[in-house]
């Protein structure tokens, strides 16, 4: 059993008394959660909660574990700091979703190197989802996450928004025409990334299609082109120029793309970071603060999040 990953659970409950708002804030589901709260039960042989159907309560055991978890917790976390540190200065452990295009990534790589040049910046590819349960868990300092995100505990860094349009074969029939209708897409298959990695996003798209009369004949989870290339699928995206592919823009602009930065422990290089993400996907991806009108750019390679 991990017992240091174990412990961060325990606290994210104690915090809450609730497993449902302990799971939200993990990112996670709740049957999964309560399993391993009952197995540090068993491998500590103490009980730590009093659960009933209308409350949690800290056992005398789980209170008194409490502070020497958060302790033990907070010492790994300084060790694994210092480690980084040790011989190659500080490196900043960065979430990016899978789907954000190369292009913009460079980019934003490139502004953060150029603001912070002593930090190594290490990133790696994490749904929303599991970025807010990295950052419960320390394993990355800070995560650029789609909203909505229902995660206590988290501060958002600066709202962007992105209207999306319609990703097509260029042997689509609609490829022709200037703005889409959502109901223009009535029996085709949609393309969306997967349901445990965006669930907010993807329950707010669904509905909006539903609300507008496109009901999919079939979603299919991932973050590559390749069923839309093949005239398997449509995808919402931003406005980008690849060959097979044609994309329209939605009337009303209906679907749009909500991110921000997203942590837990404030530090410079999580600013720095934060900064340079709003400066970069403004300049390379269109991006514009939430309640602004949208600047349409052109991605030149593919990827679903420009």
């Amino acid at each position: 059993m991990d017992l240091v990953r174990h412990l961060r659970y325990f606290i994210v409950v104690a915090e809450e008394l609730h497993f449902g708002n302990a799971a939200i804030r993990l990112g996670m589901a709740q049957p999964p959660l309560s399993q391993r709260i009952k197995r540090l039960e068993e491998e500590l042989g103490v009980r730590l909660f009093d659960r009933s159907a209308r409350q949690v309560r800290l056992t005398e055991p789980g209170r008194l574990l409490l502070s020497e978890a958060r302790e033990i917790v907070g010492r790994v976390d300084r060790l694994h700091e210092l480690a980084r540190q040790g011989g190659r200065g500080t490196v900043l452990r960065v979430g990016v979703p899978p789907d954000l295009a190369a292009t913009v990534l460079a980019a934003l790589v490139a502004a953060f190197r150029e603001s912070s040049p002593e930090v190594r910046l290490a990133p790696a590819e994490v749904w929303t989802a599991d970025q807010v349960t990295a950052l419960a868990e320390g394993t990355i300092d800070v995560g650029l996450v789609r909203h909505p995100v229902a995660a206590p505990g988290l501060t958002f860094g600066q709202v962007l928004v992105q209207a999306q349009g319609v990703l097509l074969a260029e042997s689509d029939p609609l490829a022709g025409v200037g703005e889409v209708h959502l109901a223009d897409l009535a029996g085709r298959e949609l393309l969306m990334p997967p349901k445990e990695g965006e669930p907010g996003w993807r329950a707010e798209v669904l509905t909006e299609c539903r609300r507008q009369g496109f009901v999919p004949a079939q979603v299919h989870e991932g973050a590559g082109l390749g069923l839309v290339l093949a005239g398997a699928a449509v995808a919402f995206g931003p406005r980008m120029e690849l060959p097979g592919l044609a994309w329209r823009p939605l009337l009303g602009s209906p679907i749009t793309s909500r991110v921000s930065t997203a942590w837990r422990a404030a530090t410079p290089a999580v600013g720095d970071f934060s900064a340079a993400a709003a400066r970069t996907l403004k300049e390379s991806a269109g991006m514009t603060d939430e309640g602004a009108a949208p600047v349409r750019r052109v991605s030149r390679r593919p990827g679903m999040l420009a």
